[in-house]
C-alpha cells in the first residue's frame, strides 16, 4: 500500500492539471490576487512560510510538484516555539528493533530522535544483527554508554516481533512509540503526539510520507482517515507513527508474537485499537517511511510471508471479537484485505424497489437481483408511483404471479413523486428485519449480492450498508459518501477505472464512512423506523440517504461501503436529472437544507477524508 493509485481518468486528472496553474498564473487578476495571500502570509506565517509557497506555485506553473511543499515539514520558527515551550507530558519510549543496521541508516534515524522538540523521550535499542553492519552495533553501545535517554541492549535474533517485544520490555517511558531502524521522525513528531496524549489519548497515530533511499525522491504520501475499524481490517492503514500508552499495551498483552511476523505492528493495533478509548490520528505528516530493496515501504510484493500473516491476524481479532468470519487476501493489492462475514441467522429481507413504467430497467433489475442474491429469504416490494403506460401494468399483473420471483408484489403509491414519501411507503409492508432501499435502474453483478449487504447490516455496529455501483461504462459510481464536497457531498472515487484499488486499496477493502448512496441501501427496519424513515419534507429527493446514514452516525453507528457487493447504476434514467427546470430548483432548495442542518461536517473536513486532499473533487487529488 506504500503507493498511491495511480489509476486516475482524464477528466479527473484534468482537474488540476498543472497547465491549468500556469494559465491562472499568467492572468493578471490571479497575479494581484497572489500578491494579496503572500502578504497576509508574510505577515502571519512569516518569510519561510511565503518562500515555501511561492516557489510551489512557481513550480507548478513549470510542471514541477514539490513534494516538500505538501509533507507538513515544520518552520524553523514552529521548532523554536516547540522547543521553548518545554512541554510538560508523559515520557515516550521509542522502541527501535535493529538488524544488521546500515551506519548511515542508523545514524539518520538516531539523529532525528535526538532534534525532537519534545524532550521527554527514550531510545530503545534492541539489537539482533549478527556482525554484518558492526559499526552501527558499536556505535549504538557508544551513545547508550553517553546518553541516559537511550538504552542498548544486544539480543538473541527471534523475529521482529520477539525482538520488538524485547523492546517493550526494556522500555520504561508512560507510552511506546515504534520505529523502524531505517526511518526517521520529524523533529515535531513526539511534541505533536504528546499533546494528543495530554487531551487524553491512549492511541495516537500520524500521516506519513515514503520517500527514496536518498531522502530525496517521494515514493508517496500515506493521508489517512480517522480511525475507522472495518478499514484496519482491511489493510493497516495506521503503520507509522504510532504512540500508545503503556497501561493500554499491557492491558492487552505487552508483546508482539511471532505467528504474526510480517505482520505484526497490523496485529497489534488491532488488539490495541479494540481496547483504547481515545484514539486520536495527527492529520499531519510525522514520519518519513524509507522505501529501498526489501523494505515494506517497496510494496508488500518484497515480503509474500506478511500477506499470510495478515490473514492471521484479522482472523484472530475476528474470533476475539465474537464476529464469525474469515479473512482473506485481496487478489492484485497486496496488503490489502477482504472479509466474508458469517450470517448469525435467517432473517427476512424486505426490498423496496420503487418504479414509474421503465419496465425494462425494472426487468433487468429484479431478474439480476434473483439470479445473484445468494441468499434466499427475502421479498421484494415494486412501490408503484404514477406510471402512465399500460404496458407497465400488464407488467405488474405477470410479475405478481411469475414463480421465478416469489415473494414479490407491488403496492401503489399515488403521490407526487417524492423519493423519501415512495420509500416510507412501502416500507410500511414490509415484514423484513431487514430492508433493502434499492433503485430501478440498477443491475446487481456480484453473485453473493444479498448476502453480502446482510452480513454488515445483522452487525449491532452497523447502522447501513451500501454496495460498489459502477456506471455503465465501467468507471465507479459510488463507493461510498464524502462531505464536504462542492460545499455538500460527494462519492468516493467518482469515475476511478473499475479495476482501480483506490488511495490506499480504499477501493478494494471494506470502508467506514459517514454515509453511503440510498440507490442501494441496507439498515435494520428497526433503526429505519426509529429515525422516522427517510425526511420527506427537507429531503424529498436530494440528500434524504445522507441525512438518514448520519441520523445513524451520530448514535455512534458505522456506515459500512462494502466492495464485495457489485452492481452497475445506471443512474437518473427513471426520473431525468437533477439539473434540469424544475428539478433544478428543487435540488438547490434540499442542498440548502442539507448544508443549513448538517454545515458542521461540510465545512470541517469529513473525518474519513483528510485535508490534505482537495473537497472540490471526489477524486482524493492534493490540495
Amino acid at each position: 500500500m506504500a503507493e498511491q493509485d495511480q489509476n486516475r481518468p482524464a477528466d479527473v486528472a484534468a482537474q488540476d492539471s498543472v497547465g491549468g496553474m500556469a494559465r491562472r498564473l499568467a492572468n493578471p487578476a490571479h497575479l494581484r490576487d497572489l500578491a494579496r495571500r503572500s502578504a497576509a502570509t508574510l505577515r502571519e506565517q512569516g518569510a519561510e512560510q511565503l518562500w515555501r509557497d511561492v516557489t510551489f506555485r512557481v513550480g507548478l506553473a513549470f510542471h514541477h510538484d514539490g513534494w516538500r511543499h505538501r509533507a507538513d515539514i515544520p518552520l524553523r520558527r514552529e521548532l523554536k516555539a516547540q522547543r521553548a515551550a518545554d512541554l510538560a507530558g508523559p515520557t515516550i519510549s521509542v522502541v527501535v528493533p535493529m538488524y544488521n543496521t546500515p551506519l548511515r541508516y542508523f545514524k539518520e534515524m538516531v539523529r532525528s530522535v535526538r532534534r525532537q522538540t519534545y524532550r521527554h523521550w527514550q531510545l530503545v535499542l534492541v539489537d539482533a544483527s549478527d556482525g554484518a553492519h558492526p559499526a552501527a552495533s558499536r556505535l549504538a553501545q557508544k551513545l547508550a554508554a553517553a546518553e541516559p535517554r537511550i538504552l542498548y541492549k544486544p539480543v538473541r535474533n527471534g523475529g521482529i516481533a520477539l525482538n520488538t517485544t524485547a523492546g517493550f520490555g526494556l522500555a520504561t517511558g508512560d507510552c511506546v512509540a515504534l520505529l523502524d531502524h531505517d526511518d526517521l521522525l520529524y523533529p515535531n513528531a513526539l511534541y505533536e503526539c504528546a499533546q494528543a496524549l495530554n487531551a487524553g489519548a491512549d492511541f495516537v497515530y500520524s500521516d506519513e510520507i515514503v520517500l527514496s533511499d536518498n531522502l530525496r525522491q517521494l515514493g508517496g504520501y500515506h493521508f489517512k482517515p480517522d480511525f475507522a475499524p472495518d478499514y484496519l481490517r482491511g489493510c493497516n492503514f495506521i503503520t507509522h507513527l504510532a504512540v500508545f500508552r503503556r497501561s493500554l499495551l499491557e492491558e492487552v498483552g505487552a508483546a508482539e508474537y511471532p505467528d504474526f511476523d510480517g505482520a505484526q505492528d497490523h496485529e497489534l493495533f488491532l488488539r490495541l485499537t479494540e481496547r483504547a478509548r481515545k484514539i486520536i490520528h495527527i492529520k499531519k505528516v510525522l514520519y518519513i517511511w524509507r522505501g529501498h530493496a526489501g523494505s515494506t515501504a517497496a510494496g508488500m510484493e518484497a515480503k509474500p510471508y506478511a500477506v499470510a500473516a495478515g490473514v492471521r491476524a484479522i482472523d484472530a481479532q475476528l474470533d476475539r471479537l465474537k464476529m464469525p468470519g474469515k479473512a482473506m487476501a485481496v487478489e492484485g493489492a497486496p496488503g490489502a484485505f477482504q472479509v466474508r462475514y458469517e450470517l448469525t441467522g435467517h432473517p427476512l429481507v424486505s426490498v423496496l424497489i420503487p418504479n414509474k413504467d421503465h419496465v425494462q430497467d425494472l426487468d433487468r433489475c429484479l431478474a439480476s437481483l434473483y439470479a445473484n442474491a445468494g441468499y434466499d429469504n427475502f421479498e421484494v416490494i415494486v412501490i408503484e408511483n404514477n406510471s402512465t403506460d399500460p404496458a407497465t401494468f400488464d407488467y405488474y399483473r405477470r410479475l405478481e404471479q411469475d414463480p421465478a420471483r416469489p415473494r414479490c408484489r407491488v403496492v401503489r403509491y399515488e403521490g407526487a413523486f417524492n423519493f423519501s414519501a415512495v420509500n416510507n411507503f412501502g416500507a410500511t409492508f414490509a415484514q423484513g428485519e431487514h430492508l433493502l432501499l434499492l433503485n430501478n435502474d440498477i443491475e446487481v453483478l456480484s453473485t453473493d449480492f444479498l448476502r453480502e449487504l446482510l452480513s454488515y447490516s445483522q452487525r449491532p455496529d452497523v447502522g447501513a450498508v451500501g454496495a460498489k455501483l459502477y456506471y455503465p461504462d465501467d468507471t465507479i459510481q459510488h463507493a461510498g459518501v464524502l462531505m464536504g464536497i462542492n460545499g455538500s457531498a460527494g462519492h468516493s472515487h467518482k469515475s476511478y477505472p473499475r479495476k482501480a484499488v483506490g488511495d490506499l486499496y480504499r477501493l478494494v477493502t471494506t470502508q467506514d464512512y459517514m454515509a453511503v448512496t440510498g440507490a442501494c441501501l441496507m439498515t435494520k427496519a428497526s433503526l429505519y423506523r426509529a429515525a422516522g424513515g427517510l425526511d420527506e419534507e427537507k429531503f424529498a429527493v436530494a440528500y434524504n440517504d445522507v441525512d438518514y446514514c448520519l441520523k445513524l452516525w451520530q448514535q455512534g453507528l458505522l456506515n459500512v461501503f462494502t466492495p464485495r457487493a457489485e452492481a452497475y447504476h445506471y443512474e437518473s434514467k427513471s426520473r431525468g436529472l437533477d439539473t434540469l427546470s424544475e428539478n433544478a430548483a428543487r435540488y438547490a432548495r434540499e442542498k440548502a437544507n442539507f448544508y443549513e442542518k448538517y454545515h458542521d461536517y461540510i465545512d470541517n473536513y469529513d473525518p474519513y477524508y483528510n485535508p490534505h486532499f482537495n473537497n472540490l473533487f471526489e477524486n482524493f487529488g492534493l490540495k
